[in-house]
């Protein structure tokens, strides 16, 4: 057989061998018959079995190599792909190679398409992490500049509340409801000519060290010679008075101590100052209040005894009622809660304001009243999901609220400059006090009328302003008995002394005044050595403590 062409007698032989091969015999011996083979020259031992299906098979490659080779305009891949073996046998090399075309064009076009995906995907996955990357960076730059925002905020906060929380420690003054008598008559806005008042020597102050940072608050313990502070050094410290004079006696033998310390080991986390405290009603436990928002309960030997956790802010406010068997606190979570004394649980908690509370105080031994930065106040009863009653009137927060000793009136103050009186029996003021002319930071109900030790006297309303004032208010006819103008600076708390006769005022002038609440004049002075957040007087009247921004607490005595 030739190696580059077929002749047809070569063809009929193989077509013969196929047919012969497959078990066609009739149709192979007629077409042997007809077409001679027979009488051809082929050597049949020279042909191998399938001889005909191999050369179509081999041509059908070729025709397929010759049209894919032929397309000289496009690139021909190694794997080309396999024409139809119907095309291959009707149509031409030229139409071969149209169709080769054609399949390359749409080959490559997917190819591209295909990369086009692929980098479109990568550009993708590249911008999500880049995208991830961007987004990570500037979360971690909006989380340090919130974490510094907040930071600034904590602190201008800090600093904020820690003024606002001395006013909210109103709950000592029932520690003045105690004392002698004596008659209050009323008295013109102007006061008579002033003797010059005498100041407390240094040598008759006992001065209390031990704390390692401010002294918030400080409050006299109603069984007698125990007085409490509590710092922003994350601790509270309840010191043994004894009774004797104050002065450098007293500094020479330093008075028993307990530290009721707030943290845990050693770790003293600003986090945990000493907010508020107060005594219950016999003097035998101490609770206080932390920024950590814990209240926690101690007894007279500084002894941890509870810990209430559930408030999610800071306390700023906490009372004892008169019968002891419940504890309120007022937090920044903008809740009140009443704790149950017997079980040290939550009896209730109350969530009506819309920002934080600033100041609670209790009316009788089951109802109350709180008081908002969302210049809110709301008298609310025990077993009551509602408010008994909701005062709207002031024009800014409402940094302090005090019930009079019967219980009937309720007295506020606000940033707005006034002081305000309410009664349950209206929903309006009774009397809106204007004369401030800045923030009124806290204010104080002398220990008179029905059912104190002074049933006789007047009742008068005390404010204090940051405009360095106090103003005594005569409340029955709603007028200004006094503007006491001693201080230079804020003024960040006033007592009544149990009598009810006297004032005493701290500022941050480093100044504490005693004033006579009959004639509106200083009585006597004493200059300590930092700014003053809170005054109190013991039980008996006759010693005066005030914690100061120097670390230290003094107590003096006061004798007329």
């Amino acid at each position: 057989m030739s190696k580059s062409t077929v002749t047809s007698t070569e063809l009929n032989y193989l077509v013969f061998r196929y047919l012969q091969g497959s078990g066609f015999t009739h149709s192979s011996f007629a077409l042997g018959y007809e077409a001679g083979i027979s009488k051809s020259d082929i050597d049949g031992n020279t042909v191998p079995p399938g001889a005909l299906v191999t050369i179509v098979q081999k041509g059908l490659q070729y025709i397929e190599l010759e049209a894919n080779l032929d397309t000289s305009e496009l690139d021909v891949d190694d794997d080309f792909s396999l024409l139809q073996p119907l095309d291959l046998i009707t149509k031409d090399v030229k139409e071969l190679q149209q169709i080769i075309r054609e399949k390359k064009k749409k080959k490559l076009l997917k190819e591209r398409n295909k990369d086009k995906e692929k980098d479109k995907e990568y550009v993708q996955e590249h911008e999500r992490q880049l995208g991830g990357e961007r987004e990570r960076e500037r979360q971690d730059r909006d989380k340090d500049q919130e974490r510094n925002k907040e930071k600034i905020e904590r602190d201008k906060k800090q600093e904020r509340e820690k003024e606002k929380q001395r006013a909210e420690r109103k709950d000592k003054a029932r520690l003045d409801e105690n004392g002698g008598c004596g008659g209050l008559e009323p008295m013109d806005i102007t006061p008579s000519s002033q003797s010059v008042p005498c100041e407390i020597s240094s040598s008759d102050v006992t001065i209390l060290e031990g704390h390692s940072s401010e002294v918030f608050a400080c409050a006299w313990s109603p069984a007698g010679s125990l007085l409490a502070s509590g710092s922003g050094d994350s601790t509270a410290r309840i010191w043994t008075i004894s009774d004797g004079p104050c002065g450098s006696n007293m500094q020479i033998s330093p008075p028993n101590v307990h530290v009721l310390k707030h943290f845990e080991d050693r770790t003293n986390e600003k986090s945990k100052d000493v907010t508020t405290l107060d005594w219950n009603e016999e003097g035998t436990l101490l609770a206080t209040g932390s920024y950590d928002g814990q209240a926690r309960i101690w007894n007279r030997e500084g002894e941890l005894k509870n810990t209430l956790i559930k408030h999610k802010g800071p306390i700023f406010s906490l009372k004892w009622n008169k019968k002891g068997d419940f504890l309120l606190s007022g937090s920044v979570d903008k809740t009140a809660i009443v704790w149950d004394t017997k079980t040290w649980e939550c009896k209730q908690q109350f969530e009506f304001h819309s920002a934080p509370t600033l100041d609670v105080d209790w009316r009788n031994n089951n109802s109350f009243a709180t008081c908002s930065t969302d210049n809110m106040i709301y008298v609310c009863k025990i077993g009551e999901n509602r408010p008994v009653k909701g005062f709207s009137g002031h024009q800014g927060e409402v940094n302090a609220i005090k019930w009079d000793p019967t219980g009937s009136l309720l007295a506020s103050c606000s940033d707005d400059r006034t002081a305000k009186i309410w009664s349950l029996k209206q929903d309006k003021y009774l009397y809106d006090f204007k004369g401030h002319n800045k923030e009124i930071y806290t204010i104080r109900w002398s220990p008179a009328g029905a059912g104190t030790n002074n049933p006789n006297q007047q009742l008068v309303l005390a404010s204090a302003s940051f405009d360095s004032t106090i103003k005594l208010w005569e409340v029955e006819l709603g007028r200004l008995l006094y503007s006491l103008n001693g201080h230079r600076q804020a003024v960040y708390s006033v007592a009544f002394s149990p009598n009810g006769e006297y004032l005493a005022s701290g500022s941050l002038d480093q100044c504490l005044h005693i004033w006579s609440v009959r004639e509106g004049r200083i009585l006597k002075t004493y200059r300590g050595g930092g700014g003053i957040f809170e005054v109190c007087w013991s039980r008996e009247g006759d010693k005066i403590a005030a914690c100061y921004s120097n670390n230290t607490v003094c107590v003096m005595d006061f004798r007329m």
